[in-house]
């Protein structure tokens, strides 16, 4: 829970607060920006919540920190918004096959507050990285139909897929490079070509980021992409960043160039903001950044 004799000195007075625990891993400014900004360090209440519809969604980010970090009076409506897990990003019920997407929140710590996605797909459901083992988030996509694979994109997005897997009886995939990260996964990724998984499914190797790191692009439409590329709002572009590639920036620009084979209308990252543009739009935001990072 968020300590009130450690808020951070930035937050303005009220009833929202923001703690020195943060770890400034962005799932507050993602669920509520109008609510939350950043510093250089941490997170900070900017502004407190000015109706209904921003107080819930200042709610979510305080249910969702993966330190505990935001604080609130209100507990009572803090537990009432876990039921709002995972959020609908988008649903095409008339789309063949039919599929939704979800955020599933409640962030984890052990991957520094990374998203994770659920899939709900006619041929089985899949959870896109991991998020943390929460009973009322199990027992919501209980409800959904429960969840046949785990597709992580990398190791440092695991958090609880072990426990989500046992729980569910779910086949993991993974890269063999990122293995370690997940010894036990059912399904291990091997070299750099494509490998369609499932009707709709087809895992891309994005190395660069880490070793063994990999997109997911499913119906041709969305495009998980764990550390490898997202959204900046800050920019308003895509980006990606040298300064968080902990295995080759150059193997990663080669991963992002190899993209452009691949009509996508939706970013969805692990970290950073999702987007979605039109297909022939999100080539030309690939495109620039390409002449960005290579200039």
């Amino acid at each position: 829970m968020a300590d009130p004799t450690r808020k951070v000195p930035e937050n303005v007075p009220g009833d929202f607060f923001v703690d020195l625990s943060c770890i400034d891993c962005d799932t507050c400014r993602q669920l509520a920006p109008d609510t939350f900004g950043e510093t250089d360090d941490y997170a900070y209440v900017q502004t407190q919540p000015a109706d209904e519809m921003e107080r819930r969604a200042a709610l979510r980010a305080l249910v969702c920190c993966p330190t505990g970090s935001i604080g609130s009076s209100d507990g009572r409506a803090a537990a009432a918004v876990k039921g709002d897990f995972p959020l609908l990003v988008e649903e095409r019920v008339a789309a063949t096959p039919p599929v939704a997407i979800y955020y599933n929140g409640f962030t984890s710590r052990l991957s520094f507050g990374g998203s994770s996605y659920f899939v709900r797909h006619p041929e089985g459901n899949w959870l896109v990285d991991s998020p943390r083992f929460q009973r009322h988030l199990v027992r919501r996509l209980e409800e959904l139909g429960g969840v046949s694979h785990i597709f992580l994109t990398h190791r440092d997005d695991v958090a609880d897929a072990a426990r989500y897997a046992a729980h569910f009886g779910s086949r993991r995939v993974i890269h063999a490079a990122d293995r370690d990260a997940q010894p036990n996964a059912e399904v291990v990724l091997e070299g750099s070509d494509p490998v369609e998984l499932d009707t709709d499914f087809l895992a891309i190797p994005t190395p660069g980021h880490t070793e063994g790191h990999s997109a997911l692009l499913v119906s041709r439409r969305y495009l998980f992409t764990g550390d490898h590329l997202w959204w900046s709002r800050n920019r308003q572009g895509l980006i990606a960043s040298k300064h968080v590639c902990w295995h080759s920036w150059p193997r990663q620009l080669d991963s992002l160039h190899s993209l452009l084979d691949y009509d996508f209308e939706w970013v969805l990252p692990g970290h950073g903001e999702a987007v979605h543009l039109p297909a022939h739009l999100m080539q030309v935001q690939l495109h620039e950044l390409l002449e960005r990072l290579r200039a």
